[in-house]
């Protein structure tokens, strides 16, 4: 990874700095630093973009859909996370009307998709996402994590229960079950060959 040059004292300069004090593209906030994101693959985008087009055909408001464009502010490290497709509430329409951060303060979001790189259980991909990014959206309150993971050919969801996620895995033809969007009707092979 290439770090940027430190530029913030602490992260609460970095939660107040203007826009344009930032670097183009999406960084995440490792003490005091802001580190590049990896951009994502092709068939990373094409699943969140499908997710994103099947929500939106559902008649979820496209403005609350959000693939890989809002930073969430987390705990731990790093502090803020760009998940790769994001559901908002209402409520984050009118508290995000001038930012793309959805801050500590603000509620969470009522669902966080994550697609995996490739990678075995040792890889750094499949630690932050199937180890830190969820202990720190589970810390957020983030009601529902799904992981799609072309590689294992499944699509995890996570609903989050006392403080942890359960999560039920879904593979082939079978429907996805959402507790957030009852409604939906994907299976996880729709999900995986978009």
């Amino acid at each position: 990874m290439t770090y940027t040059k430190a530029r913030f004292a602490s992260f609460e300069e970095y939660l107040t700095a203007d826009p344009s004090d930032l670097p183009e593209g999406r960084c995440e906030y490792w003490d005091g630093e802001l580190v590049p994101v990896m951009s994502e693959s092709l068939v990373n985008e094409a699943i969140a973009n499908y997710l994103y087009l099947m929500l939106v055909q559902m008649g979820i408001y496209y403005k609350l859909l959000s693939p890989g464009k809002v930073q969430i502010v987390v705990n731990g490290r790093p502090r803020t996370r760009f998940p790769d497709l994001t559901v908002l509430d209402d409520a984050h329409l009118v508290l995000m009307e001038r930012s793309t951060r959805l801050g500590e303060t603000m509620p969470p979001p009522r669902l966080v998709v994550e697609v995996v790189s490739p990678g075995d259980e040792d890889s750094e991909n499949y630690i932050r996402d199937y180890q830190d990014k969820r202990d720190q959206y589970a810390d957020r309150g983030i009601p529902e994590y799904w992981l799609v993971d072309p590689q294992r050919s499944w699509v995890m969801v996570g609903s989050l229960v006392s403080g942890a996620y359960q999560f039920v895995t879904f593979r082939g033809d079978d429907a996805i079950v959402s507790p957030t969007f009852p409604e939906l009707r994907l299976t996880a092979a729709e999900i995986l060959n978009s």
